[in-house]
């Protein structure tokens, strides 16, 4: 047998086949075919980042001091600048030396989070389905995934505290994520409060990922998990510009919260990375300083694209609760098409619909009686979908 021969190396072994894949397959012939596909599948904001914020990157990068090695923790006013915003918006005071560390989007954080602070065998608990890195990054990191099912925010909570009450290994991570994606759940005021005292009753760590902290509906404002008493104590929270801010391929991201994971992350990134290119980070400076405002036009046009996306769907008999937060909408399978999974389905509704989404099964087992929209097409091309997918509930 060759060097080569099978799957030679054991950690891209444990992870599974990337089901995605199929669909952009797919997608792209279709394409090459000439057919008009509306693309819902990935996550992949398609608005433009702030004119000053570019405007900033460009001045930042003609400086050729900031074309050297930068610092893997992020500039210093850059943390500042995240601590800042984190007192004005939810009352939480933050030490940007000990308590915030930037990160190349909340991907690094994750990862790299997850390998600093747990050990082989050490088990994590993350709602089941759930955004692939908080599954497998667990397992890259020689991890144990303990995927609890969540059909509310609440039955989680329930579940979790059941495997700590029950004999056998406790969880050393509770990950969790909300707004959620794929799901698009929401919690209230309750949840974490009573997270944080699990955590400190059990003696376990808490990684809160707050990507669509920006992306709210309907009044809706979504809680940070600092704002709970105890909470540094216990845990951190990673924050991300790409969605509220549009930075998407800019790679800005913040772990936040505790400051011995702080100082595990900073200690595994000192040997992993320099950080981002200054420029990026002066830019994002900015960004977090005067674009505000934006990040509340962004969370609009979200909506009307939700609204288009339920409406048509309503349309055609497909009944979605309209989603409270996250870019996302999570739909169950339509009856009729319940017998084919979320693979099955997605394939169907690319080849028939001209329409490409993200199948739920890639998000965990519980997720494969969904198919995930990503709402990063304009108004008119959502409907365009929504038209497409019609046709195909009336066949």
């Amino acid at each position: 047998m060759g060097l080569f021969d099978g799957e030679p190396f054991q950690r891209i072994g444990q992870l599974p086949k990337y089901v995605f894949a199929e669909i952009n397959k797919m997608r792209s012939k279709a394409r090459r075919a000439g057919l008009d596909v509306v693309d819902l599948g990935m996550g992949n904001p398609d608005g433009a980042t702030p004119q000053v914020v570019v405007d900033k990157l460009a001045d930042a990068a003609r400086d050729k001091r900031n074309h050297r090695y930068s610092l893997s923790r992020g500039i210093p006013r850059l943390r500042e600048e995240i601590c800042k915003r984190y007192l004005a918006n939810y009352g939480v005071e933050l030490d940007y030396e000990t308590e915030a560390i930037a990160t190349m989007g909340s991907k690094d954080a994750l990862a790299h989070l997850t390998f600093a602070t747990i050990g082989p065998g050490d088990g994590v608990a993350m709602p089941d389905p759930s955004y692939p890195i908080h599954q497998w990054g667990v397992v890259m990191a020689d991890g144990r995934q303990i995927p609890v099912p969540m059909p509310s925010p609440e039955e989680f909570l329930s579940r979790i505290e059941d495997i700590f009450r029950r004999p056998g290994p406790k969880p050393t991570m509770i990950l969790t994520s909300f707004p959620h994606n794929p799901t698009t759940e929401c919690i209230g005021d309750n949840f974490f409060p009573h997270l944080v005292q699990m955590a400190h009753r059990y003696g376990t760590m808490l990684v809160h990922d707050f990507a669509y902290a920006d992306i709210t509906f309907d009044g809706y404002r979504a809680p940070s998990l600092l704002q709970v008493p105890g909470a540094k104590e216990v845990g951190v929270e990673i924050f991300s510009m790409s969605k509220g801010y549009c930075m998407p391929g800019w790679r800005v991201g913040f772990c936040l919260g505790n400051p011995k994971m702080i100082h595990a992350l900073a200690r595994i990134k000192s040997y992993l990375d320099y950080g981002m290119f200054q420029p990026i980070q002066i830019a994002a400076i900015i960004a977090l300083r005067e674009c505000e405002e934006f990040t509340r036009e962004t969370a609009e046009t979200y909506r009307q694209r939700r609204d288009a996306l339920i409406e048509g769907l309503g349309l055609g008999g497909w009944e979605i609760d309209p989603p409270k937060a996250t870019m996302f909408v999570w739909g169950r399978i339509p009856e009729r098409y319940a017998w084919a999974g979320s693979l099955e389905f997605s394939k169907l509704m690319l080849e028939r619909a001209l329409v490409a989404v993200s199948p739920g099964i890639g998000f965990g087992p519980k997720g494969d009686a969904h198919v995930r929209f990503a709402l990063v097409e304009n108004v008119h091309r959502i409907r365009q979908a929504t038209r497409g997918i019609r046709r195909l509930l009336r066949d």
